[in-house]
């Protein structure tokens, strides 16, 4: 199968199956120098890790990341750097349950992927998914936290921002709050409506859509190029690229539709370290490239498709079924999904920040 491999200078190669012996990544491209432990990785998978809570699957996954390949013991850090070859990560499978699947071996779950891959391969691994299943983000969250150790000075975070119908009020965002709560909610009060609300899905068996926000503060101006290689479409298509995501948004996305000129045009003034925008309905980025705002892109995720409830379908005969779908599932993909959001956000900088460099000729600090 083609086509698993992201990325210009920072290259991202994931691999492996949801029922697997394991998953993981090759990441290339990374510079040589940059201390790189175990925990660096660990710390972000352990957010996205199911088996978390009632609202997100309960299958248990340590999700331990091994470093196979890349780095190097550094006298001077008393640690290992990497040394600019490629990195190989491996996530090992333990808690797969593949007869939960034996009754959809030849049927097709609608609103999955189970019909286009068949379509297209002639094969498919039903086995949760097998290559289509959301555990292969697992391996591009290790590779965010690589992209992360060279993004100096970029601080890339993601929200929640809405459940179903119900959405956080804006008027109270903090952003310390989302690691406050189960949610990555930037709003208190909105956890307990999602709470209720995921309640009253989870139990008649079916699922619910979310949107998650995310941000990148302290992206310079200058990254990303025009016309083919702009910014904010290779973020767009970085964000559509994670399993379930039906939409992206950079800045005020499809609500500009709706403004004037004169509302829309991000106001400038001149501050004591440069320009000052006023608004940042561009989300960071004109022409492709990068204003020195934050960055800001919304992803729209759809409900997890596989559900307990009855829906009518068809199998590889061609036979017409009705299917329920058993196993372990989220009720809402959007919850696990920050991470992932924020782990595509940042090999993204990161990519455009290597080739911002080479192109250039500046050093790690930015200057010539």
């Amino acid at each position: 199968m083609s086509h698993n491999t992201f990325g210009h200078l920072f290259r991202v190669t994931t691999w492996g199956e949801s029922h697997g012996p394991a998953l993981g990544c090759v990441v290339d491209g990374c510079p040589s120098g940059i201390p790189l432990a175990v925990e660096d990785i660990q710390v972000w998978l352990d957010q996205r890790r199911p088996g978390q809570g009632k609202f997100v699957t309960q299958r248990q996954e340590p999700d331990a990341v091994r470093i196979l390949s890349g780095v190097f013991e550094d006298e001077r850090s008393n640690g290992q750097v990497t040394t600019g070859t490629p990195i190989s990560l491996m996530i090992d499978n333990v808690d797969q349950r593949s007869r939960d699947y034996s009754e959809i071996a030849t049927a097709f779950r609608p609103g999955h992927a189970d019909y286009a891959y068949f379509a297209k391969y002639g094969v498919r691994d039903y086995r949760g998914g097998g290559r289509q299943s959301a555990r292969e983000t697992a391996a591009r969250v290790a590779a965010g936290a690589i992209a992360r150790k060279i993004l100096e000075g970029v601080t890339v975070r993601a929200a929640l921002v809405q459940i179903g119908p119900h959405a956080v009020d804006r008027g109270r965002w903090d952003w310390d709050q989302t690691s406050q709560n189960p949610f990555w909610s930037p709003d208190a009060a909105m956890v307990g409506v999602w709470e209720d609300h995921l309640e009253t899905i989870r139990k008649a068996g079916s699922s619910t859509g979310a949107i998650v926000e995310v941000e990148a503060v302290g992206v310079p101006a200058g990254w990303g190029a025009p016309i083919y290689g702009k910014l904010d479409a290779e973020l767009a298509g970085a964000l559509m690229s994670i399993n379930a995501a039906k939409g992206v948004e950079i800045g005020a996305g499809f609500a500009a539709s709706a403004l004037t000129g004169e509302e829309n045009a991000d106001e400038m003034r001149m501050g004591n370290d440069g320009p000052i925008f006023l608004a940042n309905n561009a989300g960071g980025v004109l022409g492709g490239i990068s204003t020195g705002q934050s960055v800001v892109a919304r992803v729209a995720f759809k409900p997890t498709s596989s559900i307990l409830t009855p829906r009518r379908s068809i199998n590889e005969a061609g036979e017409e079924i009705e299917l329920r779908t058993k196993g372990r599932h989220d009720p809402c993909v959007g919850i696990r999904a920050v991470p992932v959001v924020e782990a595509m956000t940042a090999c993204v900088l990161a990519d455009a920040f290597l080739r911002h460099r080479g192109q250039m000729g500046l050093r790690r600090d930015g200057r010539r």
